[in-house]
């Protein structure tokens, strides 16, 4: 049987933002990791873990001491004598962000490792999350030992959900990243994809066409399409719920991983869909008005009460 906890699966990197001359600010983020915050913040004494795998360096112990700090726990994630954390660069253009990665011997890339370790770490959770970038970044032995490990799961009670995520770079070929996505979709309760993503890897013509064809695969999804209304489909009906404007945003980064923890959080206190996309919206526009990934969460959880 599932238990209270909220777990999500993938890599949390050393993030530099706010340049200022020569001067970076060092925090730490990653898509599912930026999620499980907006998920922990809102989702009230749920455990919330963060399932990985971790260097031994000192800049692995400080994001594993800044999770702690902020009541979020790594399960039974490996730490790897010798690994170190990825890492990424934000630069602004305006409100818009682009990203630098140093990334390819992160110690995440080793989070299936332990076939058994993983699956603890997934024990007794009310919802599992994960990625296309959680994929990306593993072999193909890997991936299947995290699906298994998902689908394990699954099968005792946790909820499943999966945002695919796709980002060209980080896959060998276009079709190495469908198949891949549809694997996880086969064991996903809730979807929630980005029509620009799901236009690159799929070619739907627009986020209709995303919705009806995902609906086929999983009994809930949300179609997120930035400042355009967000796509529901369930229950054999699609309905688009409209975005929060933003005038004058800050920084665009985090807002979709944002908005996923919201609509989670939601669903999770038993709002329903169109609700829980209302609340997601005025999260993500929250987060776009400050600097980095992560909003404090007071920010977090006023736009979601709102």
């Amino acid at each position: 049987m599932a238990g209270n906890g909220v777990a999500s699966i993938g890599e949390c990197m050393l993030e530099l933002s706010g340049q200022a001359g020569p001067n970076w600010r060092m925090g730490f983020a990653g898509d599912t990791f930026n999620t499980l915050w907006a998920l922990h913040a809102l989702s009230g004494d749920r455990p919330a873990t963060y399932v990985s795998a971790f260097g031994d360096d000192p800049f692995s112990r400080d994001q594993i001491d800044f999770f702690a700090r902020n009541g979020i726990g790594i399960g039974a994630s490996p730490i790897i004598p010798g690994a170190r954390p990825g890492l990424y660069a934000i630069t602004l253009t305006g409100a818009e962000r682009s990203f630098t990665y140093w990334r390819g011997d992160a110690a995440a890339r080793q989070l299936a490792s332990d076939a058994v370790a993983l699956a603890k770490s997934l024990e007794n959770q009310a919802l599992v999350y994960f990625s296309g970038i959680t994929l990306a970044i593993l072999d193909d032995a890997a991936r299947k030992t995290l699906l298994a490990a998902v689908a394990k799961a699954r099968a005792a009670g946790s909820l499943v959900a999966f945002d695919p995520n796709y980002r060209p770079r980080l896959w060998g070929q276009r079709e190495e990243a469908q198949t891949a996505i549809l694997d996880a979709l086969a064991v996903t309760d809730i979807a929630l994809p980005t029509f620009p993503d799901e236009q690159m890897l799929f070619g739907d013509a627009a986020p209709q066409k995303t919705a009806e064809r995902l609906r086929k695969l999983v009994g809930e999804v949300v179609v997120k399409n930035g400042e355009e209304p967000a796509l529901i489909a369930t229950s054999g009906t699609l309905q688009p719920v409209p975005a929060v404007h933003v005038a004058a945003p800050v920084d665009t980064t985090g807002a979709g991983d944002s908005f996923n923890g919201a609509y989670l959080a939601a669903r999770l206190a038993g709002h329903a869909p169109t609700e829980a996309v209302l609340r997601a919206h005025r999260v993500a526009a929250a987060v776009v008005q400050v600097r980095g990934a992560l909003a404090p969460f007071e920010t977090l959880s006023a736009a979601f009460e709102d």
